[in-house]
């Protein structure tokens, strides 16, 4: 027997689908920025309620210290695996807004693209999983499996509080696996497993010189300008090979074996490629390794943003007071990213200038993680990408970081499926952003039948534990 039902049900509600989706993305929930905090309130609100209307068990909000949690359960399929499936319903900041060819808050339609920031991450891929189980209660009133959600409103801003939120309710949320979709295909058609995702450590550096902004006729050249001193720190944190250069970094990276880079090159996209996704005709960074293995297997350090001084229009003839930095590293295995905050602070501190002060915060920590490729779950995502798609899928690793999947590691000892459904020119994080429809479409029936495929091999004996059917009552709130 195939979910002949829930896939004809699918198809023939994908515009209600879409307007659903719409109505989602509608919500400026942007985590970062306190003035939004109600958005994103409303937006779990919002939430809440149309998983009730999807069908789904013990619905709620709980309240975390910054952003909510959204749970909801489906717990009726006796002596069958529990999936938890994890989104993130909070998006990154829009601007610049300038560059939006549609306001990012007004989600559109062009040609086989909605447009809208969320759209893809994580909103519409996030999706994909409740619309499948609409489509499987509203047909049939049941689920192949047990179904548990968790929906944090933190992702972006690198879940502070999910971590805590998961070990007081670790109970509660066991599972034989995860599964998320927040991640990248290959390309059209060309559906992609993620097996491998960077840790990520984010940080600012602030110097501080005189107590107030000076003259720069009176003291240029007498006073260390704060800007300049920053400037030249940042020119100390790679070599001319594009190697971080900061001692002690790379004494944990792992070294992956000939075997796994050969894999690496068969399954991975080609340096023209990520260059043409990148939409750039130069590549950089460091020697020796292609571009995908520099963003999957090696650790990097951007520079995200500088600020200081006047930045009006026109000019200001100033020093001024103090300088911002914003950093992202991104870590692999088996790279410790407070051991990474121990060396950066260390290097700083040699390398700041007598002549100002400064000052490192942390506000994002994430570990790397990889997981298993012959996990009977991946098995299952493969076959149900085939169904979908019609073509196997790759296994890829990604250069992004997802703190949950760490988390999940650790503290609930299961693995997360990655199925991803974004492109590599959804411009995720970036203004335009939009998810490719067809993917929308197709990653909803992938997961109707990623959750008949988990059933059907949970009764043919697949190596997955008892059922985790433990229910939520018990949830602590932070």
């Amino acid at each position: 027997m195939i979910p002949t039902g829930a896939l004809v049900y699918a198809r023939s509600h994908r515009s209600r689908f879409l307007a659903d989706l719409m109505e989602f993305v509608r919500f400026p929930s942007v985590s970062a920025q306190p003035k939004r905090a109600g958005d994103v309130r409303r937006c779990s609100a919002w939430l809440e309620n149309h998983l009730k209307k999807v069908g789904l068990e013990k619905v709620k909000v709980v309240p975390t210290q910054r952003h909510p949690v959204v749970y909801a359960e489906w717990l009726h399929a006796r002596g069958l695996p529990t999936v938890l499936i994890y989104g993130h319903y909070d998006v990154q900041p829009p601007d610049p807004l300038s560059e939006w060819a549609s306001p990012p808050f007004e989600p559109t339609v062009r040609g086989n693209n909605l447009y809208g920031r969320g759209a893809c991450d994580d909103k519409g891929q996030l999706f994909t999983h409740v619309k499948a189980i609409e489509s499987f209660l509203h047909v049939t009133g049941r689920l192949p499996v047990n179904v548990k959600c968790l929906f944090e409103g933190e992702e972006e801003i690198g879940s502070p509080h999910l971590t805590d939120f998961i070990e007081q309710n670790r109970r509660a949320l066991r599972a034989n696996f995860a599964v998320m979709s927040d991640t990248r295909m290959l390309g059209p058609n060309r559906p992609s497993l993620t097996y491998s995702v960077r840790g990520q450590l984010g940080l600012e550096i602030e110097v501080r010189g005189p107590h107030h902004d000076l003259h720069s006729g009176n003291f240029g050249g007498a006073v260390h300008d704060p800007l300049q001193a920053l400037c030249e720190m940042i020119s100390q944190l790679h070599d001319r090979n594009g190697r971080v250069a900061i001692p002690g970094f790379y004494d944990r990276v792992r070294r992956w074996s000939k075997t796994e880079r050969d894999y690496m090159q068969r399954t991975g996209p080609p340096d023209r490629q990520i260059l043409r996704d990148a939409e750039t005709e130069a590549g950089w960074g460091e020697r020796g390794y292609s571009l995908y293995e520099r963003v999957t297997v090696r650790p990097s350090l951007t520079i995200n943003g500088i600020s200081g001084g006047y930045e009006g229009v026109g000019g200001k003839a100033i020093i001024p007071s103090h300088a911002l930095a914003k950093l992202s590293f991104r870590l692999v295995p088996d790279q410790d990213p407070r051991e990474i905050e121990i060396l950066f602070h260390r290097h700083i501190a040699r390398i700041t200038p007598p002549t100002v002060k400064s000052i490192v915060r942390t506000n994002q920590l994430a570990k790397p993680a990889v997981i298993g490729r012959r996990h009977p779950a991946l098995f299952a995502a493969a076959a149900a990408y085939r169904k979908a798609f019609g073509t196997n899928p790759v296994f890829l690793r990604s250069g992004g970081s997802i703190p949950v999947v760490s988390t999940f590691q650790r503290v609930l000892a299961i693995p997360t499926v990655l199925m991803g459904f974004a492109l590599p020119d959804d411009r995720i994080h970036a203004p335009n952003e939009k998810f490719h429809l067809p993917n929308f479409y197709k990653g909803i029936e992938t997961s109707i039948w990623f959750l008949w495929e988990i059933s059907r091999k949970a009764k043919g004996r697949s190596r997955f534990h008892a059922p985790y059917t433990q229910t939520v009552e018990s949830m602590q709130i932070n």
